[in-house]
């Protein structure tokens, strides 16, 4: 059932395929307040890195640019944070979530995980690189999941980190 969560040639993300993750908004159009700004300034190193994570997205199957002029009602911003001196791009979605109902099953937390855990003979783990790069968005979901960067605007065509509202199957 979930042999396609798993990376292979074809796949390199992995794909949870037929769990489409939908937005649940709280307001109707227009959105207040609609967020059209430009994207952070950023340095030349930066630059350089965010280009870099835009192609491997982009080659992954996770973004598609959908140009400069295009109409955008929720666009969001990206910052390049920096950790023993790799980076990562990370959508700004504050303006979003602040919209979008939550979630109404919250991942357990430590103590609770930790106590379903203690009578267990194994534990398994795995790490799910970009795991929430896995999920795909309904339609409906992709026009406001745009960001707009120095090199245009991309929309996520599958779930990008930092949205509030997930599909269940993601905790599952």
């Amino acid at each position: 059932m979930y042999e396609n969560s798993f990376t292979s040639d074809n796949e390199p993300l992995g794909a949870m395929k037929g769990h489409e993750v939908y937005i649940n908004l709280n307001i109707d159009r227009p959105y207040p307040p609609v967020p059209r700004r430009l994207e952070y300034p950023v340095s030349p190193r930066a630059i350089e890195a965010l280009k870099k994570h835009i192609q491997e997205l982009i080659q992954l199957g996770v973004l598609r640019n959908i140009g400069h002029n295009r109409e955008v009602e929720v666009t969001k911003l990206v910052i390049i944070s920096w950790h023993n001196d790799k980076s990562r791009m990370v959508g700004y979605v504050r303006a979003l979530n602040t919209y979008t109902v939550s979630d109404r099953y919250p991942i357990l937390q430590i103590q609770e995980s930790l106590t379903q855990l203690s009578k267990s003979k194994y534990i398994k783990s795995m790490d799910a690189l970009k795991g929430f790069n896995q999920n795909f968005w309904i339609p409906q979901a992709k026009k406001l999941l745009r960001i707009i960067t120095h090199c245009g605007i991309y929309k996520y065509l599958r779930m990008p980190f930092g949205m509030k509202m997930h599909h269940p199957i993601i905790k599952d």
